[in-house]
């Protein structure tokens, strides 16, 4: 297979981003395009699929652009995505009949009633090595099915974010494994196939998901000649299969062997380990990884809000903050994070709740509700703003526990990526409220590396992800402190017992 550049593209929720790759992992080019979430009522959140197209073709031909090199040395590309819920809703002309309902989506909470009350979950555990929550597809699904049931009857196929754009480009319909785990109760993780026995349960047929099912490293198809007019990749370029962004990015950091553990922590946490079989539980969600999906699952868990705390804080309350750094030309954040620097671990008896959005694990409560408890006089905004971080350490010591409990061999250090690695604060407030080391890889790519990657693997240039230690060099290391750990232990006791003993007042706010 003639060329040496390799092209990877990330399908984000608000921008989808394509790197330009050189057989080094040297980055030479890179493209962005961004875009806005539909979200028409309070817990929905919902794309039309084509604004991914668009913003696919855009971000490769920046890439592109930007590289300077012969497109016809590119030896191929790869497609990772969000978590795409539902997935997209095709007809039998392959045309989207509604939009997809994403990850972030919340609406089906009466379908998640339902499936507890008539599906044995104990069985659709067995076969899925996944529970049942709004966040999976295919609760989004059966909303779908009751509350369009015009829609439903036009729907052929639902097919997750990256394989539709794949789709689009090469007229060729396939899901590769990873986002077809992710759908939930209808893929069997073990005989990676779609369960005849767990869509019966659920009654959802069967023959609306497509038939061709393939590893992340299988070329799906060609780039068509109208692709590759939009996108300025070469008529007949492979495309491969891809998947979902975060066990990506955990592959992009490095992992891919069992106790390997990356946390991607942007808006939303996604903290997750590879393991062989060992590892599935019903308080996190699991998937067959990217790299050697046929043997290897990749297992997470995470809050819904992360980096979305402290933006919605400065949004609110950071206004001083957003002038004075216009002025002196530095970011607000790095102002909020100046004063938060100055106050103790434990922001001096003040602990956050960070569900803000619901929570999804270990606790899987979309009814949940954020706080702020112990709240006094003395405290000011350096004290709120710096709780919210620590809650986002909080909860992902939460997840990491879950996952020691159950077994999972883990690594003693643990790899971040995204936006929450950029903040030398948050950083080592992770590694002390977990007590674990923290690793912020070089560059700072993120999925888009692991699509590179993919496309190496899978056209042969590499025999295997072992080149992945070669590209993926660490950074900044964060080293638990001592007396922080310590102190940390005592409000991360008091954290998980504020949910506890506030959840049923939480659940009767949501509903009033």
């Amino acid at each position: 297979m003639d060329g040496q550049y390799l092209v990877g593209t990330d399908i984000g929720t608000n921008s989808t981003k394509t790197i330009l790759v050189s057989p080094e992992g040297e980055v030479l080019g890179t493209g962005n395009a961004g875009y806005e979430v539909e979200q028409p009522e309070p817990s929905w959140a919902q794309q039309w699929p084509d604004v991914w197209v668009e913003a696919t073709y855009d971000s490769i031909q920046q890439a592109i652009d930007e590289a300077e090199v012969d497109p016809s040395e590119i030896r191929g590309i790869s497609i990772s995505s969000l978590y795409g819920g539902a997935g997209v809703p095709l007809d039998s002309e392959g045309e989207p009949v509604y939009p997809c309902l994403i990850w972030m989506d919340r609406r089906a909470t009466d379908q998640v009633e339902w499936v507890k009350e008539n599906v044995d979950l104990d069985r659709l555990f067995e076969i899925t090595g996944n529970y049942v929550d709004s966040y999976y597809g295919y609760t989004k699904i059966r909303w779908i099915k009751e509350h369009e049931p015009e829609v439903w009857d036009d729907i052929e196929n639902f097919v997750p974010p990256n394989n539709y754009v794949e789709y689009v480009m090469t007229d060729e319909l396939a899901v590769d494994y990873s986002s077809a785990g992710n759908v939930g109760g209808v893929f069997d993780i073990h005989d990676l196939a779609w369960s005849e026995e767990a869509c019966e349960m659920l009654e959802i047929p069967i023959e609306k998901f497509p038939e061709r099912l393939v590893p992340t490293e299988e070329i799906v198809g060609e780039v068509t000649a109208d692709a590759a007019e939009a996108s300025g990749l070469p008529e007949g370029t492979p495309v491969l299969a891809g998947g979902v962004d975060a066990p990506m990015a955990t592959l992009a950091a490095g992992a891919f062997e069992e106790g390997d553990n990356v946390s991607m922590m942007g808006t939303s946490t996604c903290w997750g380990t590879i393991h062989e079989g060992a590892g599935l539980d019903q308080q996190l969600v699991s998937m067959p990884h990217v790299a050697e999906g046929e043997e290897k699952i990749y297992t997470w868990g995470g809050s819904a809000t992360t980096g979305g705390l402290i933006e919605w804080f400065k949004d609110e309350f950071g206004g001083p903050e957003e002038q004075a750094g216009e002025l002196v030309d530095v970011d607000p954040f790095e102002l909020l994070n100046m004063k938060a620097e100055e106050i103790p671990a434990g922001s001096e008896g003040l602990v956050a709740l960070p569900y803000f959005k619901g929570e999804r694990s270990p606790i899987w409560d979309p009814d949940a509700r954020g706080m702020f408890t112990g709240l006094s006089l003395y405290h000011g905004k350096s004290h709120m703003y710096r709780a919210l971080m620590e809650a986002g350490g909080y909860s992902l010591r939460h997840n990491v526990e879950v996952a020691e409990e159950i077994g999972i061999p883990l690594n003693d250090e643990t790899s971040v990526v995204g936006g929450v690695s950029n903040s030398e604060l948050w950083m080592q407030i992770l590694a002390d409220v977990t007590g674990r080391r923290m690793e912020v890889p070089a560059g700072g790519v993120g999925a888009p590396l692991g699509d590179a990657l993919v496309v190496g693997v899978g056209t042969g240039l590499f025999e295997d992800y072992d080149v992945a230690t070669e590209w993926t060099e660490t950074g900044e290391v964060y080293t638990p402190e001592p007396e922080n750990v310590d102190t940390y232990d005592e409000y991360y006791d008091i954290y998980k017992r504020l949910y506890q003993n506030t959840k049923d007042e939480m659940h009767d706010l949501a509903q009033l």
